[in-house]
């Protein structure tokens, strides 16, 4: 059985934060591969289902953030699940916004939802680490995580998501490279091309015209 926790605190008014953005993926999980419904256990809320023919348990802890190690212990007690078999996902300002990457072990980089689990797991669980940028300021670090997406972000954050809905399957057949490779392409502008959008290759045809014509 694989453990996949999603980070962020609870309660309507946190739904949107960037802190959030580890309870979105697995909101989406749970919509694209037809999970069970949300119940309330272990200091969180879980949910349980099928990717490529692995077990995989969700978690949202609801002990707010700085306790999140309480509810994902008492989950892994109970279902025997080693560190190695649990992936956390979590905002990460390192990184640029709708960057993913995976990591097995490292250090809490300030997020208090890992240092609590680091406290009470130790290091060796993944970790998905989903950007969404650094304000620039130490000091608006606190505002800026616990501050609501905008409606300019969801040009990332909604292939972001849905990408990692898409390919959690890979996520618990242990494949973790070809995980982040799938949903950083997910990301990735589609190629113009000539043959399938005429309108466009036109559009080039006539610039090239005109600008031969002012060389002239």
């Amino acid at each position: 059985m694989r453990l996949f926790v999603g980070l962020g605190n609870p309660g309507r008014q946190y739904q949107l934060n960037r802190h959030n953005i580890g309870f979105m993926a697995l909101d989406v999980i749970v919509e694209r591969h037809k999970f069970s419904g949300w119940s309330k256990k272990f200091q969180g809320e879980i949910a349980d289902g099928t990717l490529d023919g692995q077990k995989v348990l969700l978690l949202k802890p609801q002990t707010f953030m700085n306790l999140s190690g309480q509810s994902v212990q008492a989950a892994a007690a109970f279902y025997k699940i080693k560190p190695e078999d649990i992936v956390v996902f979590h905002d990460e300002l390192d990184l640029a916004p709708g960057k993913i990457r995976i990591k097995n072990g490292g250090g809490a980089a300030g997020h208090n939802g890992l240092r609590s689990i680091d406290e009470h797991l130790g290091k060796e669980y993944w970790r998905v680490r989903l950007g969404i940028g650094h304000p620039g300021d130490k000091d608006m670090v606190s505002p800026y995580v616990l501050g609501n997406f905008s409606g300019a972000d969801e040009d990332w954050l909604v292939p972001l998501l849905a990408g990692i809905g898409d390919y959690a399957g890979k996520l618990a057949a242990a494949d973790h490279d070809g995980f982040m490779s799938k949903v950083a392409q997910q990301l990735q502008p589609p190629k113009e091309d000539k043959k399938n959008n005429p309108a466009a290759a036109e559009t080039k045809k006539a610039a090239t015209t005109a600008e031969k014509k002012k060389e002239a």
